[in-house]
């Protein structure tokens, strides 16, 4: 794998690659700040909707890699902003918790209520749902997984955040968006029409449009083969994967495509280019 100098902008995944819980991972702090140092543009891309891109800034900052919330982007952004220009009419119901809730909001979108202590055996009126969001939610439970059920069975638009099965801990991983959609997929019969998140198309564009490059002068870096490293070679960038999350060089020799370049951490990345 070759040395490559067309390398002007950066996209980085987080969880597994920048930071694990609420410590950076080796390498990243130096290797970032050298990209930056070298004038390159970089941008932070995360699946997790949990919270907004406000608080990734604060605790990118935190961890000594100063960020502003511009560079951030979530899943829970881009589909805000996608359905804000596209179909600003809907009206949602959201699998997912309050922060989801107020990104949508923020676009302009109409997220319906529920309101006050929920019997967990109850189902909402499904009959004004438009479309159901499902994302990364720790407060599921049976009533909100049949409400989005019913909404379903009556032609409501299936759409997602993410499709992560899992989650990396610090501890472990933990049950993500895509065990609630492949769940309601299951019992209804039906696919996920959209998902903002990795490896959609939709999350790449606004990263490009965000640095202002074209997709062969950027790099994907991420530690999942199939979402990190997938998107950035359906968008035409150049990849590389880190070993301080899920993926390892056995499962890189298994591709079929590989990514361009396997490295230990984020602190390899300078040393990419010349």
């Amino acid at each position: 794998m070759a040395t490559t100098t067309l390398v002007d902008g950066f996209v980085l995944d987080l969880d597994g690659t920048v930071y694990l819980g609420e410590s950076a991972l080796p390498g990243a702090v130096e290797g970032i700040r050298d990209l930056r140092n070298r004038n390159k543009r970089v941008v932070f891309v995360s699946n997790k909707p949990l919270e907004p891109r406000q608080a990734y800034a604060r605790k990118l900052t935190r961890l000594g890699i100063p960020t502003h919330p511009n560079e951030v982007i979530t899943s829970a952004f881009v589909l805000g902003r996608h359905l804000a220009r596209t179909e600003p009419h809907l009206r949602l119901y959201v699998i997912g918790e309050p922060t989801l809730v107020a990104e949508l909001r923020g676009h302009g979108l109409t997220v319906l209520d529920e309101f006050g202590e929920q019997d967990p055996r109850q189902v909402i009126d499904a009959t004004g749902i438009d479309a159901v969001v499902v994302a990364f939610d720790r407060t599921l439970d049976y009533r909100k997984l049949n409400t989005a059920y019913q909404a379903l069975r009556r032609g409501a638009r299936f759409l997602a955040t993410n499709a992560d099965k899992a989650c990396p801990m610090p501890n472990g991983e933990i049950p993500d968006a895509g065990a609630t959609i492949a769940a309601l997929e299951h019992i209804t019969g039906r696919s996920v029409e959209l998902v903002a998140g990795k490896p959609s198309p939709l999350i790449t564009q606004v990263a490009i449009e965000q640095m202002d490059l074209p997709p062969e002068r950027c790099m994907m870096v991420g530690d999942r083969l199939e979402t990190d490293i997938r998107m950035g070679q359906k968008a035409g960038m150049i990849t590389a994967v880190v070993l301080t999350g899920v993926s390892t060089r056995d499962d890189v020799a298994r591709m079929d495509s590989p990514p361009d370049f396997v490295i230990e951490n984020v602190g390899d990345l300078p040393g990419l280019i010349r």
